[in-house]
């Protein structure tokens, strides 16, 4: 009786597993500025290819199984090509019609709960745009931030669209104010511009306040 149960489990999972639907990724982009090669799996990146360093870049997660994509950037260099050659014959064809566009969405956040004093991350999250790219850029009192900024490749939505996350490194501080501006071309003269820090949450402040009482 045991034995038929293991059987049963394993055969309804075996059925489950033929059921389920997996999706691959293959994102090839080309244009005069832009190149970007990017494989992902089921919604997350697994590969892409860094042109400005030469090499292919795994970005499975921590917890997956070891991942390899041998002989993959080379691919890329070719893919490129191919894309550049296709996308000027598709110019010719069609008359180098209108790019369609989508307006970026902006928001902008911390990684970890405020605490004064304490090293944290604001991330500015970009979505809904159509095409890339997007310019990010970040200021900190009105001064321009060049240094502890990174940024995501840009990740192709369900929809056709594409998100992208600009992260900083920062120690917040009371009276700061960061802000991250997002151009695109389909928002051309009015940049995008989210701000943080005008008004630290009063929690945050009220502890700060007390850990600053003067003990007698």
């Amino acid at each position: 009786m045991t034995l038929f149960k293991i059987l049963v489990l394993f055969t309804a999972l075996d059925t489950a597993y033929l059921q389920m639907l997996h999706r691959d990724l293959l994102f090839i982009e080309c244009s005069d500025t832009e190149r970007e090669v990017m494989y992902g799996f089921d919604g997350e990146e697994m590969y892409h290819s860094d042109f400005n360093r030469q090499t292919g870049v795994v970005t499975a997660p921590d917890f997956a199984d070891p991942v390899s994509f041998p002989g993959f950037y080379e691919q890329s260099i070719s893919s490129i090509e191919i894309c550049k050659h296709n996308l000027d014959l598709a110019k010719k064809v069609y008359n180098n019609p209108d790019e369609k566009m989508a307006p970026p969405q902006t928001s902008i956040y911390t990684k970890h709960g405020v605490d004064l004093g304490k090293e944290n991350t604001l991330i500015c999250h970009v979505t809904g745009f159509y095409p890339p790219p997007v310019n990010i850029s970040w200021t900190k009192n009105n001064e321009v931030v060049t240094e502890e900024i990174s940024f995501s490749q840009y990740r192709l939505k369900t929809d056709g669209t594409f998100n992208i996350f600009s992260s900083l490194k920062f120690t917040p501080a009371d009276g700061d104010i960061y802000s991250c501006t997002v151009k695109h071309k389909s928002i051309q003269q009015q940049p995008t511009t989210k701000t943080w820090g005008e008004t630290l949450p009063p929690l945050v402040k009220k502890i700060d306040s007390i850990l600053q009482i003067p003990v007698a």
